[in-house]
Formats: C-alpha cells, structure tokens, sequence
C-alpha cells in the first residue's frame, strides 16, 4: 500500500519536523494508545494521533474503497479524499459511534459520490430474492482455479447497482451483521437485507454462467 503509506508521510512531513530519539519513543507509545486515546491526542494538538490513526486503518478502508469503486487509481483518490474529511472533521466526532464506524460511513459515502461523479449505469434488476446459498471459491482448490474465481466474482461485483455493491461489500467481504450495516448507510434492516439478496442473486447467477 505504498500510496497510502505516502499520504500519511504527507502529513508527516507538514507536522513533524522532529525526528529525535525522543519523538520515536513517542511514536512507539501512540501505537499502542487506543482509537479514542488518539483522537483525544490530535484534539489536543499532537497530530501524530491522526498519522497513527491512518496508519492503523489505510489498508482496511483502501479494499472497503477498491471493492465499491472498482480500480486501484480510483481507490487511491477516494481513499485520499476520505482521510482529508476525517482530518478536517475529527475534532467534531462525538462518539456517539466507535471511530471505525464513522470512518467506515465517511468511506461508503464519498465512494457511493465518487460513482455518481463518474456516472456509472446501473445494470437491470432481478426482481425475485436469491434463495441459495452464497458463492464460495471452495471448490477452486487449484489455485490457478482460484485465481479465476476471484476474477469473476470482482466483474460480478462491479455489474451490481452502486447501493446493491456497497451493502454486498460490507455484509459478504466485511462480514458486518446487517443492523450495523443499516445504521452505516442510514437505512432499514429489512431494505438492507433485501438490497443484499438481491446482490447476491445477480452475482450467484455471474458467477455459475462464467465459472463452469
């Protein structure tokens, strides 16, 4: 993730000019503070509590991003968008959730405006709910197999409608319960589950025509 890894240093370069033992003591001891212990660190001025933050969360929020929008190009810009809101906006996060939650919304959001802004077209809807069981790559024990799989269950992925692709994301890849997932995305548990269904039906239905 060596994008990702340049945009803390960003600010590492804008903000730390101390580099002493002293200050990598003091790095040392952020890594091992808490979410909460940090943001309270970088309200209080000491924005190494941000870079810890980044770093302790760039790669989970890069693939919750790479999976909505689809290339690693998009991904990296998104991902640098959504860590500037969250630099701009951490001395107002109340904690009425934990700080991966709130991240976690921060990146469905600006990936969900990202896919507008490029005005993706939404692909025909299925109107019956998929009644089997989820694809899994079990059977693709040869890795070559394997490597097939994934490459169609991403396609499949990318053809869902963007509100279809990112409840499929958080509840397949991320394994969320649906009731975070609907208090994310603002949304009812049963349209949560129904939107996922219907994910699943249309990528189950990709994937078994393409991997025979």
């Amino acid at each position: 993730m060596a994008i990702l890894l340049c945009f803390s240093f960003r600010f590492s370069l804008n903000f730390q000019s101390n580099k002493s033992s002293n200050y990598q003591k003091h790095l040392e001891i952020m890594r091992e503070k808490s979410d909460s212990e940090l943001i309270k660190a970088f309200i209080n001025g000491d924005v190494s509590g941000f870079n810890e933050l980044v770093k302790r969360y760039q790669e989970r929020i890069y693939w919750v991003i790479r999976r909505t929008v689809g290339t690693h190009e998009d991904a990296s810009d998104v991902v640098q968008d959504v860590f500037i809101r969250v630099y701009e906006g951490l001395k107002n996060f109340r904690g009425d959730a934990n700080f991966y939650t709130w991240l976690y919304r921060i990146a469905v959001n600006v990936s969900l405006n990202a896919l507008r802004k490029k005005r993706i077209k939404e692909f025909l809807p299925y109107d019956e709910l998929w009644e089997g069981t989820p694809p899994s790559d079990s059977r693709a024990d040869d890795p070559i197999q394997k490597q097939e799989f994934q490459t169609i269950l991403e396609k499949a992925v990318q053809q869902l409608p963007a509100k279809q692709r990112v409840v499929f994301t958080m509840r397949y890849y991320d394994e969320l319960p649906y009731e975070e997932i609907a208090k994310i995305l603002k949304k009812s548990v049963g349209g949560t589950k129904a939107n996922y269904f219907q994910a699943m039906k249309k990528v189950s239905n990709y994937v078994r025509k393409e991997f025979t």
